[in-house]
């Protein structure tokens, strides 16, 4: 925390939260965003909400992670400088493939920058699709 009691904003202006499960936590990281990614934060939890009504929440490592079961995620996003970083966990199952790579296999991203108009609905799907597969364990 800071000296005013607000989260510290880490590299990229990512909040620091302290490590946590359920909405509380969550809800703290997405408050704590900076600037128009709060607004990114809002909607990302909202849509992962009625996609899957039934996820689990935390915060990790300075990010929010979702998934189906305690500690088996399937999705993460964090705040970098010029946007928000979407992970999916086991993002090359997913159909369409999310657009971003990574070095490791299996994951995929979806960066929102700022004014970004982002595929809710293909969103949405995927959130669905992840949901349903095994998930990683963290």
């Amino acid at each position: 925390m800071s000296a005013g009691g607000n989260p510290k904003l880490l590299s990229g202006g990512n909040p620091q939260i302290p490590k946590g499960y359920g909405n509380g936590p969550v809800q703290d990281y997405i408050n704590a965003m900076p600037d128009w990614k709060k607004d990114i934060g809002r909607r990302l939890d909202d849509l992962i909400g009625q996609a899957v009504p039934d996820a689990t929440k935390a915060v990790k490592w300075n990010s929010p992670f979702y998934g189906m079961k305690k500690d088996v995620w399937f999705l993460s996003y964090h705040c970098f400088t010029k946007y928000v970083k979407v992970t999916f966990f086991d993002g090359t199952s997913l159909d369409p493939v999310p657009p971003e790579s990574s070095k490791q296999d299996k994951i995929r991203y979806l960066n929102i920058r700022e004014g970004d108009e982002f595929d809710e609905d293909q969103f949405m799907e995927w959130v669905r699709q992840a949901s349903k597969l095994p998930g990683e364990k963290l």
